[in-house]
């Protein structure tokens, strides 16, 4: 039946994928390593394209359920899986996960819903149980029981009490507002302490999973002699709100009861009746005056409603209930939190608008208008904010870059909750803009002059040359050669001058004649390590020199 019900869901959740939503559902405590999902099939990527593409589940750093198998590209359980230790009595139970491809950059997202199986029996939280019952209780006086616990769902979850014969009591279960069941002791007939001091009855509690489980508890009843009057609560509910920062020591509600009996029998002391013991650790009821004190601090994200049974009880023995209904306000006392899923750093500056670069998404742990979170950056950046889904965000450019005006941004993102007053927190992005080569070289001058005598020393310096480049790295790195210029047929460049290619230094070969040649005129090229190029002209005046003696 698993691996029928583990075929069905698999089914359904290619179908579910293929409409952008990655959903898959799996029994709970299925062993490590078991299949959950084909999510390579379901999102149309080759397998031979996983590892380039660089898939992984999100690290949300919370334990992570699930892992990605990148030869195969199947999602499979990583850890076991409880559903009631995960959920609770929740009625659905659904673990998010995200997948990250990084080569473009996007994010899935996906659930996994958690089936419950029948791996808990109903249980009472005491195998023996005792209840005082007074001989002059009126036939129809109704006596809660203890109720037991399965935290399983649905059919496999407590759905039967019965309870062992007996020609004094019957078994009543009533339904609250929330389908809790409550097992109550109907007294039928007057009872005789004489006759019969001590009944004895067995209450089972069934579930209605495959197999069906159940458990029981014995209930010891004692026949009490006299007193009339059981003490009455002034209210069958008590209610009351508190905020979850409620100071420990405060009392929050008081509860009253009276007994229309005289001296001791009128006496009435309260307590709980069989709560849930961290219930017993966080209120106090005072026996004396039915005030109820808190202990320890409330957490509303922890509990947010509690049920309390409350007795009044005298001294002859007689008793009546009432239930106290805590529910706890919440208080905005969690920031929020921003956990940056990924950052594409450094960025190219010739990056098209609206690229991603960098991916977060925001927690808050508090409910309603607390919870809700605002996420923003500064408005003079050339980026924007664009919500994915869900409480995840994407930063885009919303402008084009330009490494030589800015070279790094500290982006600052900032949330705010909608509680009053508001939590704020930031994170900041580190982004590095990438230098691309679209700077030419540019000269100091377009035409650079120079005076030389004749007959000058071979390797004098005639002068520089200069082009800058505002780009960086290898794509402002400029050499230089001398482009034009002929003497005698054969380039300037080899027959009288030379140009050093790293410092633009300008040097003659040899010695020159101004009876020869007057000036020299050639172009010089810049080329910046990307191939952008840029040119100036060089004009070389040879001097004379009184070099030569009159002839006739």
């Amino acid at each position: 039946r698993r691996e029928r019900a583990l075929l069905w869901c698999v089914l359904v959740a290619a179908w579910e994928a293929a409409w952008g939503q990655l959903r898959y559902s799996v029994p709970e405590e299925m062993p490590k390593g078991s299949f959950v999902g084909d999510v390579a099939k379901d999102l149309g990527l080759e397998l031979t394209a996983l590892r380039d593409r660089d898939l992984r589940v999100v690290d949300t750093g919370r334990t992570q359920y699930f892992y990605l198998d990148l030869q195969n590209g199947h999602l499979s359980i990583k850890e076991r899986v409880d559903r009631e230790e995960i959920c609770a009595a929740a009625g659905k139970c659904v673990l998010n996960f995200e997948i990250l491809v990084k080569h473009p950059m996007k994010l899935y997202r996906g659930e996994v819903e958690i089936l419950d199986i029948n791996d808990n029996s109903p249980s009472f939280p005491e195998r023996n149980s005792v209840l005082e019952i007074s001989e002059y209780t009126a036939p129809g006086t109704r006596f809660p029981l203890e109720k037991a616990q399965d935290p399983d769902i649905g059919v496999n979850s407590l759905q039967h009490y019965e309870c062992s014969e007996s020609p004094y009591f019957t078994l009543d279960v009533r339904n609250s507002d929330d389908s809790v069941k409550y097992p109550e002791l109907i007294l039928v007939k007057s009872l005789d302490r004489e006759e019969q001091a001590v009944h004895n009855l067995i209450l089972t509690a069934t579930d209605s999973g495959s197999p069906v489980k159940s458990g029981s508890t014995i209930i010891q009843i004692i026949v009490l002699d006299g007193n009339d009057n059981a003490p009455e609560f002034t209210r069958s509910v008590y209610k009351v709100t508190v905020r979850e920062d409620v100071a420990v020591g405060s009392r929050v509600l008081q509860v009253t009861a009276t007994d229309r009996d005289e001296g001791s029998n009128a006496e009435v002391k309260y307590s709980f009746f069989k709560i849930p013991e961290k219930f017993d650790k966080i209120f106090k009821l005072y026996p004396e005056s039915g005030e109820i004190e808190i202990t320890e601090k409330l957490n509303f994200e922890e509990q947010h409603f509690y049920e309390l049974d409350v007795q009044a009880r005298d001294s002859g023995g007689l008793s009546s209930h009432s239930k106290v209904l805590i529910k706890v306000a919440d208080v905005n006392n969690h920031v929020p939190e921003i956990v940056i899923t990924s950052v594409f750093s450094p960025v190219p500056e010739d990056t098209p608008l609206g690229t991603v670069i960098a991916i977060f998404n925001v927690q808050d742990m508090d409910s309603g208008a607390n919870g809700e979170v605002r996420c923003s950056i500064d408005e003079n950046l050339p980026f924007r904010l664009e919500r994915s889904f869900g409480n995840y965000y994407s930063v885009v450019t919303a402008e084009e870059l330009d490494r030589e005006e800015v070279a790094e941004y500290n982006v600052t993102v900032r949330a705010t909750d909608g509680g009053s007053p508001a939590l704020r927190s930031s994170a900041v992005l580190a982004l590095r803009v990438l230098d691309v080569n679209d700077n030419a070289p540019v000269f100091a001058e377009a035409r650079y002059s120079a005076r030389l005598p004749e007959n000058n020393a071979a390797g004098a310096l005639v002068l520089t040359v200069r082009a800058a480049d505002a780009d960086w790295g290898q794509n402002a790195r400029v050499r230089y050669r001398l482009s034009e210029g002929r003497v005698r047929g054969a380039p300037l460049s080899s027959y009288l001058f030379t140009l050093d290619s790293r410092t633009g230094d300008v040097r003659v070969t040899g010695p020159l004649d101004y009876e020869e040649r007057k000036y020299y005129e050639a172009a010089v090229e810049g080329k910046d390590g990307g191939g952008l190029s840029a040119h100036a002209k060089v004009h070389i005046d040879i001097l004379d020199v009184n070099d030569n003696a009159p002839t006739l």
